[in-house]
């Protein structure tokens, strides 16, 4: 997505260990024009697929699944990283990495949000190692419902997850591909 890819390039900030920070207009500070953008490029990516579900963890993939499920209408469900009193405790969880906050998560969701029915759409604003989809895929299996694919907004392509998921058979849409990133220079794959 060309758009994405020139918001990077114009606004995204490389950090040592192979981390862009992108807060300034996706996944802190929010960009709705952009974020609209990216909600309708996933939609008519994935509009045959009959999705019931789009699944996330919070927090950062949130603003992403809610653009793309309003074009989709469905409804958003997000892993929760903590169980609080009002959850009950009929849950599907699973153990996550995470890449960027260098800590395992349990994420967890409620068995009444999600069923064998539900035709599910991952979204996610990163994939890297891809622990995170991994993660929601063994949610989504749990609760005997069908992974339709994943759209991430962007894809570090340099690094495992993405090739690795897509050799067991996951459908992966990444609106930008980063081929190789460095402090001083980020080229997308083409």
């Amino acid at each position: 997505m060309q758009l994405l890819e020139e918001r990077i390039l114009r606004d995204g900030r490389v950090y040592p260990g192979n981390v862009l920070k992108v807060g300034g207009f996706l996944n802190h500070l929010i960009d709705e024009k952009l974020m609209d953008e990216i909600g309708r490029e996933i939609s008519a990516r994935f509009c045959r697929e009959k999705v019931t579900k789009l699944l996330t963890i919070e927090a950062s993939g949130i603003a992403i699944a809610c653009a793309a499920a309003h074009y989709m209408h469905a409804p958003v469900l997000f892993a929760k990283k903590s169980k609080t009193s009002n959850v009950s405790d009929d849950v599907y969880s699973a153990q996550v990495a995470s890449f960027t906050h260098n800590n395992i998560a349990t994420v967890i969701v409620e068995k009444q949000y999600l069923s064998a029915d539900d035709r599910v759409l991952i979204v996610d604003d990163f994939l890297a190692n891809g622990a995170a989809i991994r993660g929601l895929r063994d949610i989504i299996s749990q609760a005997g419902a069908t992974l339709v694919g994943c759209a991430i907004a962007i894809e570090k392509g340099f690094q495992s997850g993405g090739r690795e998921l897509r050799a067991e058979g996951v459908r992966i849409d990444s609106l930008a591909v980063i081929e190789s990133m460095t402090d001083s220079s980020l080229t997308f794959a083409r």
